[in-house]
């Protein structure tokens, strides 16, 4: 069995730079991802964030991050963790095809977009429905699409997508946006995004793909159908944490709670980042979540 001095499951901006503290520490690490490295940040268009840059995109910035783990010799594996077993004076790590031994762990599996919650929603995923505009927007030139949501995320993606699509209809099912005021601003300026609130969706139709939506207004019933080709939902987010759901380290949402040094209530299990129970969800403060924990192992390793 290989053995390491920490395993990082996940590599978004808090696993990579959980890597990053714990290769200068001299840690042998070990870095477990099930999608592709940088997390939701190679999904996003636009970050304006960032401090000391004044806009980049997200891929390049999430490949910036992976190369530099790499020049440090990061141990790098595709693999789904499905257990996390707590030992005395180590733990094991499972994937579905492997199992690791190491000294500590930091849980830096961020979180996965919610589904709308229709029926026959996943036949359509891939074939219409979308969760990532940067990697989907050039199949939409010149076609009809909509994109669900109220928040930053919703507003960034449909501003991003109306760069390609004819039209790009923003549902939310509230009267007002939650977005910050000067994405809002950007939005209502932007010719080809046509607002629709409060509507829900209420079904998705079309034989092999989607060919188009009902919406409906919670407070009339009014229904109205929309002739689309894709579907952006951005409805909010769930912790990835069912791996975890038997060592008693999450709270009722299922976000891992944590102390200041980002450490469990088992010792040697650690997390960082969107996983964790916080006020601020950010790719900034998911560095910082994940320098703490990988800093916190390095000097209780050395003791």
């Amino acid at each position: 069995m290989e053995s390491y001095d920490v395993i990082i499951i996940g590599a978004g901006p808090a696993g990579l730079s959980a890597a990053l503290y714990a290769l200068r520490g001299n840690l042998k690490t070990l870095i477990l991802e099930n999608d592709t490295p940088g997390g939701k940040v190679v999904k996003t268009s636009e970050i304006t964030n960032w401090p000391g840059i004044i806009q980049v995109d997200g891929p390049t910035l999430a490949y910036n991050m992976y190369e530099q783990v790499l020049s440090l010799n990061a141990v790098y594996k595709y693999g789904r963790v499905i257990k996390i077993q707590n030992r005395k004076k180590d733990k094991i790590v499972y994937t579905d095809d492997s199992k690791y031994k190491t000294k500590a762990v930091i849980i830096a599996t961020g979180t996965v977009y919610k589904k709308i919650g229709l029926e026959n929603e996943d036949k359509y995923y891939g074939r219409g429905i979308s969760y990532c505009a940067v990697c989907d927007a050039k199949l939409y030139q010149g076609k009809n699409i909509a994109v669900l949501g109220g928040g930053d995320s919703a507003l960034k993606e449909a501003i991003y997508l109306s760069n390609f699509a004819n039209e790009v209809v923003l549902i939310h099912r509230r009267d007002s946006f939650r977005a910050s005021p000067n994405l809002i601003d950007k939005m209502i300026k932007i010719p080809n995004i046509l607002c629709k609130t409060p509507y829900v969706i209420k079904k998705i139709t079309g034989k092999e793909a989607i060919e188009g939506i009902t919406i409906e207004n919670p407070d009339t019933k009014d229904q109205l159908y929309l002739s689309i080709d894709g579907l952006f939902p951005f409805i909010g987010s769930t912790p990835a944490t069912d791996f975890v759901q038997d060592l008693g380290i999450l709270n009722e949402q299922g976000y891992v709670l944590v102390n200041e040094h980002m450490e469990t209530t088992i010792p040697g299990i650690y997390a960082a980042g969107d996983v964790i129970a916080k006020e601020l969800r950010q790719i900034v403060t998911a560095c910082n979540d994940g320098a703490i924990a990988a800093q916190h192992i390095v000097e209780n390793l050395k003791i």
